[in-house]
């Protein structure tokens, strides 16, 4: 574990293993929702997992600043850098996806290979504006101190089913104070720059042979299913399914690990 000073930041990151690099990356996700998967590719990858700015041990000079593709991206380019066993295979889901593409745009010869698993952007969808007012209103519901209702009202716009009272048993009574700063800092700083980040298209299929769009195997019909097609199509490439759903590296890392293996190979 060791901690990389970045242009209003301090980025917390853990290396594992030994051989070719990969960097997992989520947003909001920290390093640690990754450690079963990194522990497994670490067999035979050097793997660096890391906690995105203003998350968790990733603290930042200005607790107002917002997290857009770009810083993150940036942060990721530098850590590459630092870490000087590029270019790299690079793992990016949901809001680590996005981070991801942009990174490609930006810094392509750092890249050896871009997987972006379940991006959720909205740019390439065609009821965008009906999302974005959507998105306004689950921000202004947390904001007001419903975060239960925020949450509800988050996954009836990603298509999420839940059983009845998980929310409430996910999201409410005492919890973690970190998680909960994490939480806080998503909806107000991090969810609007991910869902309205919009792609240079041109840049991306300039690297489409080195990019894979990845969808869980259970993510049918949910919403990063159909951001992630409209990626895939926009570039004219075939998704790669992964096992599980928009989580599938934590609820099974074993058969997720196996499946990257195969990608990265």
């Amino acid at each position: 574990m060791s901690t990389l000073t970045v242009p209003g930041a301090r980025l917390h990151y853990e290396v594992r293993g030994s051989g070719p690099l990969v960097v997992l990356a989520g947003a909001p996700m920290n390093a640690d929702a990754f450690a079963p998967v990194a522990d497994l590719l670490a067999a035979d990858h050097t793997v660096v997992t890391t906690d995105p700015r203003g998350i968790n041990r990733s603290p930042l000079d200005d607790p107002g600043q917002d997290s857009t593709p770009e810083l993150r991206a940036d942060d990721l380019a530098r850590l590459i850098t630092h870490v000087d066993a590029g270019p790299a295979a690079v793992f990016g889901s949901s809001g680590g996806a996005v981070t991801v593409l942009a990174l490609v745009q930006s810094r392509p010869e750092l890249v050896r290979t871009a997987i972006a698993h379940e991006p959720p952007f909205y740019a390439l969808l065609d009821d965008r504006e009906q999302l974005t007012a959507q998105n306004e209103d689950i921000i202004a519901t947390y904001r007001s101190g419903d975060a239960i209702g925020a949450w509800k009202k988050f996954m009836e716009m990603t298509r999420i089913d839940l059983p009845d009272g998980m929310i409430e048993q996910m999201f409410g009574g005492d919890r973690d104070p970190q998680a909960l700063a994490d939480e806080r800092r998503w909806f107000d700083h991090e969810l609007r720059g991910t869902a309205y980040w919009e792609p240079d298209l041109a840049a991306l299929r300039a690297a489409a042979s080195r990019l894979v769009i990845g969808i869980g195997e259970d993510s049918t019909g949910q919403h990063c299913d159909r951001t992630s097609r409209a990626l895939a199509g926009a570039l004219g490439i075939e998704p790669v399914l992964f096992p599980g759903d928009h989580t599938g590296f934590v609820s099974d890392p074993e058969r997720f690990a196996l499946r990257l293996r195969s990608v990265l190979e």
